[in-house]
């Protein structure tokens, strides 16, 4: 029984519009928290706004990067 070899289950072809869209994304919600945090007092500021931009913002941007190497033919 031969293995089968291991496939993405994104297209290739999918990688470098799946960078630019997730890296957009990501700089639009961290731009979002750069002004929430420069346009709120502290006495305003919530905390549970805080981590949940900064973690989709995170999320985004890692996923953008991963997609980025992956278009530019580093395999990770």
């Amino acid at each position: 029984m031969a293995a089968k070899p291991i496939a993405s289950p994104i297209p290739v072809a999918m990688y470098p519009t799946l960078s630019v869209f997730t890296l957009a994304i990501g700089l639009v919600i961290t731009a979002f928290f750069f002004i929430y945090e420069a346009t709120s007092s502290r006495k305003n500021r919530s905390l549970g706004v805080e981590l949940t931009t900064a973690a989709i913002a995170s999320v985004f941007l890692g996923f953008g990067s991963l997609f980025l190497l992956l278009a530019s033919g580093v395999y990770v």
